[in-house]
């Protein structure tokens, strides 16, 4: 016999959490100036190929969802046992080193988004790293997602945005249901951007640790199923926001080089409230990114050489997880702090989430359609397809956008 609706209901927000927050973290502060700059450069042509990004989002967040229940264990300790020992020691050390970039983005996020409201960095950061460390430091699990969880309810001023930028709705539709794209290589290197900034591996990495830090059982994996879900569904409703608001009031200006570019363009179309919203947005957006990106990275190596790894445990029982999340929000909000310091200098860190993410959903694919691994609830024929051309199509997009940077090195593209 079924439970009663509300019932069942309550489960799920039992369950909710690590899926919403970890595709949440992705439309971090990276994630916005891409998002925009699709929306200023292209307007709408964009949003079909964000349909597709979608789905395999969705596909990929299942598999990891159904990965951490069933196993009970992380991506890095599952790549550990199942793969070769230099496999995990490769994947691991570009992963956090990639990080170490992704922390000063963040906090950069943090304070781009204090500038917009007249708060200076050189007080907004400090205090914005002190709060992160010590709700993770200081704090338990459950209380930690709650916070997070908060955290993602600024992502509603982005929709508010768009309909404050009065888009043209029917282009909007015509957009996201039939493909406008533009044969060069500007929308190319968007797209690529695009499913980057979307689909990346401290995402993945985050949710497997986080299901398991939960406690989630196989029992309650349908919930945390719709969690895992609904959190990629819904991270993508905002990234495709954010391309309309920026599509319907700065489209065909041209790309963007920062969200602050973004918040100022929309204030003399769209009003002053859409400014404030987009800052707004910025802010949590980067905020929760700040706190889930140094947690993945604690979670891999953690998982990789096999010791505690809890938001729960205490700096005593868990010295390498929790040092090495107090290690990066020192580096990133520090780096942020040094006069004259420009973002773009750690763009190159996208290199190595370009190796590591085809490498990622690989062996994320590879693991769910393991039946020793997990039994019956492996990879049936339709998901083992499904799954494969998902990833496979990223995983073909992200390694051209390795091979278009290293020949513009050397000035061969």
């Amino acid at each position: 016999m079924k439970a009663p609706i509300h019932r069942r209901g309550l489960v799920y927000l039992a369950a909710a959490g690590p899926g919403l927050i970890a595709a949440a973290a992705g439309n971090d502060a990276g994630g916005v100036v891409t998002y925009s700059s699709a929306g200023s450069d292209f307007i709408y042509r964009t949003l079909f190929l964000m349909v597709l990004i979608t789905i395999a989002y969705v596909v990929v967040q299942e598999m990891v969802a159904r990965l951490a229940v069933y196993t009970g264990k992380g991506l890095a300790a599952l790549i550990r046992e199942e793969f070769p020992l230099r496999m995990t020691a490769f994947a691991v050390t570009a992963f956090a080193i990639a990080n170490i970039g992704l922390m000063v983005t963040e906090f950069g996020g943090i304070a781009t988004a204090f500038d917009l409201f007249g708060v200076s960095r050189y007080l907004s950061v400090p205090i914005a790293a002190l709060a992160i460390w010590s709700l993770v430091l200081f704090g338990s699990y459950r209380y930690a997602e709650r916070v997070f969880l908060l955290l993602t309810l600024v992502f509603v001023a982005y929709p508010i945005a768009a309909v404050l930028g009065h888009p043209n709705w029917h282009k909007v539709a015509t957009n996201t249901l039939w493909p406008h794209f533009i044969a060069n290589k500007s929308f190319l290197l968007l797209a690529v951007a695009l499913i980057g900034t979307t689909i990346t591996p401290y995402i993945q990495l985050y949710e497997a640790g986080a299901v398991v830090d939960k406690g989630v059982k196989p029992e309650d994996y349908r919930f945390q199923r719709v969690d895992a879900i609904v959190g990629a569904i819904l991270a993508a409703f905002v990234a495709m926001s954010i391309i309309v608001a920026t599509g319907a009031t700065i489209g065909g200006s041209g790309p963007l080089t920062s969200a602050a570019h973004a918040a100022h363009a929309l204030r003399p179309v769209a009003g002053p409230a859409a400014e404030v919203l987009f800052g707004l947005g910025l802010l949590g957006a980067s905020a929760l990114a700040a706190a889930v990106v140094p947690l993945s990275t604690s979670y891999a190596v953690a998982e990789a050489v096999g010791v505690e790894r809890s938001v729960s445990s205490s700096f005593r029982q868990a010295p390498l997880f929790l040092g090495l999340f107090t290690a990066q929000i020192l580096v990133g909000a520090a780096v942020v702090l040094v006069p004259g310091n420009l973002i773009t200098l750690i763009l190159n860190t996208q290199v190595l989430e370009g190796v590591i993410t085809p490498m990622t959903l690989v062996l994320i694919l590879v693991l769910a359609n393991r039946r020793s691994l997990l039994g019956p609830a492996a990879n049936g024929p339709w998901a083992r397809w499904l799954g494969g051309v998902s990833i496979l199509s990223v995983a073909a997009v992200a390694s051209a956008f390795v091979v278009l940077t290293v020949l513009g090195w050397f000035g061969l593209n």
